[in-house]
């Protein structure tokens, strides 16, 4: 290796004044060579010999030329194009430089001039622990004689050291200027900067700090991997995205932090992201332990939801009290229930992004929790040093006896068990090129009655690979696939013991990409295709003795395409529009049978006039449209400000359920002849401010809805089996509207949020027949509308290990049916109903408390542990699930149901290594 600074000292200063070059010219070719290989193959081609260090060069990057009567410097020119090196000529000897140009002589007036030389001290002093150590200055870019240039960009990533993930909302800042900027959530950042000395700065709230000296000559780029601060509290525990807020305009974001969730109290001592989401304004769920979200107004299937771009079908085990998700893998999720970025599509109320954790790079790591129902184990295992990982995670439940505390008979006597595996690879195999590769498999199996057992399971698999052409143009391309089935096994004596299957999948590719055009600028597009294959049914005999006849639905297919746009245009610095479009467009595909049905009367079997056959493939018919998404946000000041945002939304596909809330063995319609997709549009306002008093923030959203073809169903409808199901369907129109106000201490001793939503969601069931009419054809409450969500969320720290959490929540009762009369006719009694959905059941409040011990804060030991004792429904409210109605001896009697009448201690062990 040959050191510049010593050909330096070799050759003297007399050595460095500028010396005629002979203008000669040579021919030389060469193909696919290092660039190494390419300057000895100069120097057997030449007198010239050639002084650089091998070090500088990628040895993996190939280069061509084949050039003709070219002078040395057009070789050297072509040799070094892209790099950061530039070369010297002192008569038969060439000296190559990182970054800086050599000079021959220096300006006569003793000022700069487009030719004048930058001297600089090479190496920076730092005082550390009293003694020097020696830093030295980062070289970026390369000098040119020519350049005029007055300000270049610096770019780079900042990644987290321990696990090499992304950092967003990092500030990075120039020292002594107003140059600042913050990363995306790529963890990428641009700097304008000028020629010559800076100091770059990098701040975080959860990250020490880091600074570097850097010499810029022009555009180049410097990464940052900086450390997490141990020893720092988790304070925040759910935020609003509060630097996106103020960086974009989409309105109703919401993040949710894995790790800081740790502190709430939740049924059974159990981390769970969704409920959490069930505190913030503006999602609700139809009741205790219930699975599916209402957002905004929205039906359960209106959600889509994501595991590292993956759809997740059911997101709950053991009836709706437990995310189908291991927390100790989860990084963090994104809920949009506002704007909806163009790269989503498919459903009409909101998107939750879940992103997996990536593994620890540098040395084996894990994560782990016992508690009363469920235990799990998450380890990270670097594969390749510094670049490659593997993170796997498990968890089980052991919940039977919980289960025999429970109200309700058949509860009690009944029996669950549910396991999740998860596995992801992560490998960075250069500054340009990462891949990604997530493995996900689920199973729950219960039984309420001795003779029937249910099972369902998720899985899914995730491909990704991130590819960065330069610091402005990125790409993402994925491929994923994702299933959800369930079978009810019914063995009895009698019989008619049978085997129930249904199953949906789906296999999804998607390119992105990225384009920062400039700083007014910032492109985000793409095409995405999706694949439905759904089996709605199977009925099978159980046994040889069984007489059931087998029965199996037509299965569906359907192809789901779109191409999406969006611009990030900063107007002023005030002004920010965010501005973008989607178009889908939707094929039901064959093999099929569909039938045609009369005009002019309802859907029956006695209806139909002609049945069409598909062939595999085939399309059946098609539909779609333009989803424009539209985001504005103005700044007053720095802290207030105010967005605008309108989205409209297409889906294709249908839950098709009769349960008040959603339940495992639901099965999923696609969009065909007969059922028209649903379409959604929403107007959103919301007007933002951080108080100077303890950080404190407060927020107000205003939102209007409308859609169209929401799916109802007739009264008695039969769904499962049906092969005529679109007689059984009604879809109607839907609107929601509400405010959704959230106050928010995110720091402090007592940190935490108090978020209050005033809501309603209606659906209109109206037609030309009176059997396909609802409540007069009048807009009437859904399911889950529910008016008035109050909930409080507080942490107060009495020491750096020890505080105190707490979680209350109240919610209006939920609309429901009552029995109002009964009436004869022909010598029969029948009962007589109310509208639909005309009265409430009642109220629902809960207070929770926990008590949460930090182990102690050394660093050096076998792990980190963190203790949780809670107290679930600490008053014992026997907060109602559902109310029904049984006649016994000629009267009406009303019966509830609740799922939690008594409080719940709860003690979880949590470890950290």
């Amino acid at each position: 290796m040959r050191i510049f600074t010593i050909l330096l000292l070799f050759f003297g200063f007399n050595q460095l004044m500028y010396s005629q070059v002979q203008k000669n010219t040579f021919s030389i070719n060469y193909s696919n060579i290092s660039r190494t290989d390419a300057l000895k193959k100069i120097e057997t081609s030449t007198n010239y010999k050639i002084y650089f260090q091998d070090d500088w060069f990628d040895p993996t990057v190939l280069i061509s030329g084949d050039y003709s009567n070219k002078t040395i410097e057009e070789l050297l020119s072509k040799v070094l194009e892209d790099t950061d090196l530039n070369f010297f000529i002192d008569r038969n000897r060439i000296i190559l430089t990182k970054n800086s140009i050599v000079y021959s002589k220096l300006p006569s007036n003793g000022t700069k001039d487009s030719n004048a030389p930058i001297f600089f001290q090479q190496y920076d002093s730092v005082k550390k622990n009293k003694s020097e150590a020696i830093a030295p200055i980062a070289l970026i870019g390369k000098e040119t004689l020519d350049s005029d240039t007055e300000l270049y960009t610096l770019s780079g990533h900042i990644t987290d050291l321990k696990d090499g993930k992304p950092l967003a909302d990092i500030t990075v800042k120039a020292k002594n200027t107003t140059s600042s900027t913050i990363t995306n959530a790529e963890g990428f950042y641009s700097l304008k900067l000028p020629t010559g000395l800076s100091t770059i700065e990098i701040e975080s709230i959860f990250h020490n700090s880091a600074s570097r000296k850097i010499m810029i000559y022009s555009n180049g780029t410097l990464d940052f991997s900086i450390i997490e601060k141990i020893n720092q509290l988790d304070e925040v525990l759910v935020k609003g995205k509060d630097s996106q807020n103020v960086r974009t305009a989409i309105t109703g974001v919401t993040t949710i932090e894995a790790e800081g969730i740790k502190n709430i109290p939740l049924v059974l001592g159990e981390r769970d992201i969704f409920k959490v989401a069930l505190t913030i304004p503006g999602i609700k769920t139809a009741g205790e332990g219930s699975s599916g979200f209402n957002v905004r107004g929205g039906k359960e299937d209106q959600n889509l939801i994501l595991l590292d771009n993956a759809t997740i079908y059911n997101p709950t085990h053991l009836f709706g009290f437990f995310s189908s998700v291991n927390p100790y893998t989860i990084n963090k999720v994104d809920i949009y229930k506002g704007g909806i970025p163009p790269e989503f599509g498919g459903r009409l109320s909101s998107v939750f992004d879940i992103v997996s954790k990536n593994g620890n790079t540098e040395k084996i790591s894990g994560e782990g929790g016992i508690g009363p129902v469920t235990s799990n184990l998450t380890v990270s295992i670097p594969i390749v040093k510094d670049k490659a990982s593997l993170l796997v995670g498990g968890r089980a439940t052991y919940s039977d006896w919980i289960l025999k505390q429970l109200d309700d008979e058949d509860l009690k006597n009944s029996q669950a068990s549910f396991y999740d595996l998860f596995a992801k690879y992560s490998h960075k195999i250069n500054k340009n090129n990462s891949v990604e590769g997530t493995g996900y498999y689920s199973k729950d199996a219960y039984s309420i009655t001795p003779d029937s057992i249910y099972k369902y399971s998720n899985s899914l698999v995730s491909l990704k690979w991130k590819h960065a052409f330069n610091e402005k143009n990125r790409s993402e391309l994925n491929f994923t696939n994702s299933g959800y089935k369930f079978s009810i096994n019914y063995e009895s004596a009698n019989p008619e013991s049978f085997l129930f299957k249904f199953k949906i999948n789906e296999t999804k590719v998607d390119l992105k990409f990225n384009t920062e055009l400039n700083e007014n600028h910032k492109f985000t597009y793409g095409i995405e295709s999706k694949l439905y294959n759904v089996s709605p049914g199977e009925l099978n005999p159980n046994g040889a003795a069984s007489i059931v006849s087998p029965k199996k639905v037509d299965d569906e297919k359907g192809l789901e395409s779109a191409v999406f746009f969006s611009d990030k245009f900063t107007i002023t610095e005030k002004l920010l529009l965010d501005i973008g479009a989607r178009y889908s467009l939707y094929a039901a595909l064959g093999p099929s049978t569909q039938k045609i049905y009369e005009d002019g009367v309802p859907m029956t079997p006695s209806t139909v006039v002609e049945e069409k056959t598909y062939g595999n493939n085939d399309v059946i018919n098609t539909s779609g449209g333009f989803e424009p998404r539209i985001g504005l946000r103005y700044i007053f000041d720095e802290s207030l400000f105010v967005k605008a945002g309108f989205d409209k939304n297409y889906q294709y596909i249908h839950l098709l359920t009769t349960n008040t809330t959603q339940s495992p063995t639901d099965t999923w319609k696609l969009s065909d002849l007969n059922v028209k997709p649903q379409s959604g549009l929403q107007y959103s306002l919301g007007v933002f401010k951080k108080l100077e008093y303890k950080d404190i923030e407060l927020s107000l959203e205003g939102y209007y809805k409308t859609s169209k073809n929401i799916l109802d169903y007739k009264v008695g409808a039969n769904i499962l089996l049906n092969q005529d199901l679109e007689t059984e369907l009604l879809q109607g129109d839907g609107k929601a509207y509400g405010v959704e106000f959230l106050l928010k201490k995110p720091n402090g001793r007592l940190n935490g949020w108090i978020g209050y939503t005033y809501s309603r969601a209606f659906i209109k069931l109206d037609s030309q027949f009176n059997d396909e009419k609802v409540n007069n054809g009048e807009y009437f409450p859904t399911n889950f509308d529910k008016p008035h969500d109050f909930s409080i969320v507080m942490n107060y720290k009495f020491t750096h290990r020890y505080s105190f959490s707490s979680n209350f929540v109240y919610q209006t009762g939920r609309p429901v049916t009552y029995p109002i009369g009964k009436y004869y006719y022909q010598g029969a009694e029948y009962t007589m109903y109310s509208d639909r959905n005309k009265y409430r059941i009642p109220d629902y409040y809960r207070l929770d408390i926990g008590l949460n011990i930090e182990g102690n804060h050394k660093i050096k030991k076998l792990a980190h542990s963190f203790w949780n004792i809670s107290i679930y429904n600490v008053l014992g409210r026997n907060n109602p699930y559902s109310i029904f109605f049984v006649t016994k001896e000629g009267q009406i009697k009303a019966y509830q149901t609740s799922i939690f009448a008594v409080p719940i201690p709860t003690i979880t062990y949590n470890f950290k290594f």
